[in-house]
Parts: structure tokens; sequence; C-alpha cells
């Protein structure tokens, strides 16, 4: 009898190891930090942390995942990936979040996109459509007045009227750096409001048609007069940098970055951010996506039980809980609980908290664009071919702000590349 006791009593002791991947967004770097209080609470459990730039995460993960590699035991993976990746069964589907996690309070809309054939593959960490970022002083100094509802035309006269280049102050921050979740995130959302789409009803590419040249005619036009220098390597963490100093009098991005372009701590301009919706150009759409950055588990791993626990734990109300007495409810992860917008706490702490959720219901991945689509998806069409698709175009892209391409030769390039890409995967004939 004793000897059997002291075996359970080791076997109890044994600590398993969770390899969790994920990218450096400020949200993530907090939880990280707070896993502490995780681990206290399952001394069974350590987390072994790899943090990464979003590309290089995508890739790391994306090929771990595709070879059954087993490196990882808990990804961060998006909107895009969860449903291609669990028709594939790449991934484990969450059932055991436990009891008290309230699956039914996460946004309909999050879930919905998160889930295959009813089940739920990945929890989102947070969620985020994208809107206008914009500073107060600078607009009341220009003697401008930003609508809720903005249009493109508001928005480069806005940007004009506020640069002052030989003070550092770029009227407009915009993505600039290649990836089909960096500059094609926000591309193909600002193409969506032009009237432009990816492909026509039977797949052929439209990077040839006159909305993606106003598209992109616009957005380099922008960003050459009234941008940083440098813009094509910036991405949402460099765009955030230079919001925070002072640099940009506009930033069109992720909802998820209000948090902390208000946080005084961060932000030298804390007091002085206003908030409007994502710009549109009068034809019904919104230049804004919907996206979550969520927690999953690869088919590759063995510890899918501890693995669940910890996700249950980091998308869970108490890990909310957890950051508001920390840092403040204005900086807890935002857009995956209906409960959170029904949080008065929360509401009148997170000045954006109002246009945050109406721009993530304004988003609608099963109609993203003017004109008809075969495709689901507001910033990438849902088909396994797209991260290479969306990469190639987003360097070329990339390569127009950097000033090594004029627009016409990127869009040429661009419709060649992805006709031929969609001719090879068997799109078109």
């Amino acid at each position: 009898m004793g000897a059997a006791l002291s075996l359970s009593s080791v076997a109890m002791a044994e600590t398993t190891e969770l390899t969790i991947a994920t990218v450096n967004n400020g949200d993530m770097v907090r939880m990280q930090k707070l896993s502490n209080e995780f681990e206290a609470k399952n001394p069974d459990i350590k987390l072994n942390w790899v943090t990464l730039e979003e590309n290089v995460l995508r890739q790391k993960v994306t090929t771990d995942i595709a070879t059954k590699g087993g490196q990882y035991d808990v990804i961060t993976i998006g909107t895009y990936e969860v449903p291609i990746w669990a028709k594939k069964e790449w991934l484990f589907a969450l059932d055991g979040l436990g009891s008290d996690y309230d699956i039914d309070d996460l946004l309909p809309k999050i879930r919905a996109s998160l889930s295959s054939d009813g089940k739920l593959y990945a929890a989102p960490f947070y969620g985020e459509s994208s809107f206008t970022m914009y500073r107060k002083d600078l607009f009341e100094k220009a003697g401008l007045t930003m609508p809720e509802d903005p249009t493109w035309d508001f928005i480069k006269e806005a940007a004009g009227k506020i640069t002052d280049k030989a003070n550092e102050v770029y009227g407009i921050c915009l993505r600039g750096k290649a990836g089909w979740g960096e500059n094609m995130a926000f591309l193909a959302a600002m193409a969506n409001s032009y009237g432009g789409r990816w492909f026509d009803e039977g797949w052929k590419p439209q990077f040839d048609q006159p909305e993606w040249k106003a598209t992109l005619t616009d957005y380099v036009e922008l960003l050459k007069n009234d941008g940083p220098p440098g813009a094509s390597s910036n991405g949402f963490n460099e765009n955030l940098a230079l919001f925070n100093s002072g640099k940009c009098g506009m930033w069109i991005d992720a909802t998820v970055a209000a948090s902390f372009v208000t946080n005084p701590k961060e932000s030298k301009v804390a007091d002085n951010v206003g908030f409007a919706l994502a710009p549109q150009k009068g034809l019904g759409k919104n230049a804004n996506w919907i996206w979550s950055w969520a927690l999953a588990v690869p088919a590759g791993s063995l510890k899918v039980d501890a693995a669940q626990k910890f996700i249950a734990w980091a998308t869970s109300k108490e890990y909310t809980e957890l950051v508001a007495s920390k840092e403040g409810w204005a900086n807890v992860p935002p857009g995956t609980r209906k409960s959170l917008y029904d949080n008065a706490e929360y509401t009148s702490a997170a000045p954006f908290a109002k246009l945050t959720i109406e721009s993530i219901n304004r988003a609608d991945p099963e109609h993203p664009t003017v004109k008809p689509v075969p495709y689901v998806g507001v910033t990438f069409p849902s088909i396994p071919e797209y991260p290479g698709i969306g990469t190639t175009v987003g360097q070329t892209f990339s390569a127009v702000v950097a000033g090594s391409l004029s627009v016409d030769q990127a869009l040429d390039q661009a419709q060649q590349s992805t006709t031929r890409e969609m001719t090879k995967a068997g799109y078109l004939k």
C-alpha cells in the first residue's frame, strides 16, 4: 500500500511543459508577464514562451502544423487559419475549456469565425476591427472637425493640413510593411471601400480594374505626401510607436491599438486621441476588417488537456478581471465577449469601446465587397492558397511605397502573379 502511494505522489509531482507560440503585440506581451498567476494556480504546468514578429510567427507555425512537427502545444493564429486548418484536421476542437468558461458570452461574429461545423477550434484572446485614430489637438489647430464616419477625401485633405515635416509630424501613418496580414490587411479593406475585390465571381484576379488603381494610387500618394519616412518598413508595431511618440496626425489601423494610444504610461499624446470609423467612399462599405488573434492546440501536441487549461485561463472573464486589477479596465483585451461591452466600468474607462464594437459589427465576412464575390473574408479570401498570394502581392505593393515600382507596374505584376497561382491551383482554366 505504502509503495503504491509513493508512486502516485511521484506521478502527481510530474510537470507538464507547454510551449506557447505567440505574436509580439502588446496584449500578448502582457499575457506572458501575467502568466506566473496561472503557473501559481497550476504548479504542475510550466510555460515556455516563443514570442515572434507577426510574419515570422505565421511562417514557423504553418510549417510546424503542416508537418505535424509537435514543436508547439499552444499556437496563436487568427480568423483566416482556423476554418481551413480545422477542416484539414490540423487542430484539436476546444471541448475541454471547463463548465464555467461561458462560451455563449463570446461575440457571435468572432465565435463563428473561429469555429468549424459548430465546434470552437480556437479561443479568442482579443478581437478587432479597424478604425481611425487621430490627434484632436492637431485637428483643432488646423481648424478641422473629424466626422464620426469620414470619407477618404476628407482624410486626404486633413492629412495635408496637419503634416508638419519640419517638426516630424506626419499627417497620416499607414501600414507599408509587406505581409498578407500586414500591408495587405489594410489595403484589402481600403480596396473594399473603393468598390474593389480580390476576385470576380469566376475567380479572375481584379488588380487590372480601376477600383484597385484608385486604391493603390491614393494610398501611395497619402504616404508619399503626408506619411513618415521609411513607411515601407512600418507595420502595426512600428506605427504604434510612431503614433505614441507624437509623430502621426492620423492612423487607420486595428481597434486593439486604442488602449495603447490612450495609455499615458505608453503614449505621449494619450490625452489628445480621438476615434472615428474607418473611412469610406460613399459606396456602402467602410475600410474596416474583422480579425481575432486566438489560441489553439495543434494536432501535433501531446499535452491537450494542459493546453486547454491554459487557453481557458488566458481567454476567460477571470483573466480580463486580472488585467483590469493590474492595468485598469481600459487595458483589458477587447472584442471577444458580450459581457465586456455590458460592463459600465469598462465602457466608462474606454472611450473607444462604442466605436470598437460598432466597427466589429459593421464588418461582414459573408458580404465583404460592393460587387459580388465567390469568397468569404473581409481582408482575405478564405482559400488555402491565400497566404502565398497575399505575401507576393504585399511585397509588390510595398515596393511602390519604397519607390522601386510604379503603381501601374505593381498592379500589372500583382495581376500576373495572382493569375498564375490561381491557374496552378485549378480555380482558372
